[in-house]
């Protein structure tokens, strides 16, 4: 880990990526249903060693990214949470933007952890970048995702169908700046 957290909450402190986190972000995506709205990750090291490289390397380009969450002097990753720069390859608002996006422990479902880490992230987003337009997708059925997109001023926009494998709809949203 680095010297310490880049921010806190009131429960957490987040903390930028480094390299010691590969496992602890294997064992972030394990757990019955966990992968269910994320697409292709998997609990392995080889997805995850790519997600660690592509949340460091939006950080060290942009200046803005994933942040790891923990307890309070905990070695342990609760959650994945942030404003990161993205790509995802089929335009409609979301290719090379800022997107927010959060990923929370199984075990700790249902606590509120999202909630409190995007509501000091994207204020310290907007005070740090300016405020601008935060897109970010959700796959369809993750109802508690989209309630979270709404209460952070999330408007729903556009959707786009994956056909890779089984088809998959994500919904895509958009913050904007005359909106938060």
């Amino acid at each position: 880990m680095t010297d310490g957290p880049f921010l806190k909450t009131e429960r957490f402190e987040l903390w930028k990526p480094v390299s010691g986190d590969l496992q602890d972000l294997v064992r972030l995506l394990e757990g019955e249903d966990m992968t269910r709205f994320l697409g292709p990750a998997r609990p392995d090291p080889m997805s995850q060693f790519e997600r660690l490289l592509r949340n460091a390397g939006s950080w060290m380009l942009y200046g803005y990214g994933v942040f790891y969450v923990r307890c309070p002097g905990e070695p342990q990753i609760v959650a994945s949470c942030g404003v990161f720069r993205s790509w995802r390859g089929f335009g409609k608002g979301m290719d090379d933007v800022a997107e927010a996006g959060w990923i929370v422990r199984q075990d700790w479902w249902g606590r509120g952890v999202a909630g409190e880490i995007m509501r000091t992230v994207l204020p310290w987003f907007d005070e740090t970048w300016g405020k601008q337009r935060v897109a970010c997708m959700i796959e369809d059925g993750n109802t508690a995702s989209e309630r979270l997109a709404d209460a952070l001023g999330f408007v729903r926009y556009d959707s786009h169908r994956e056909e890779t494998g089984e088809r998959t709809v994500l919904n895509l949203y958009e913050r904007l700046p005359g909106e938060t």
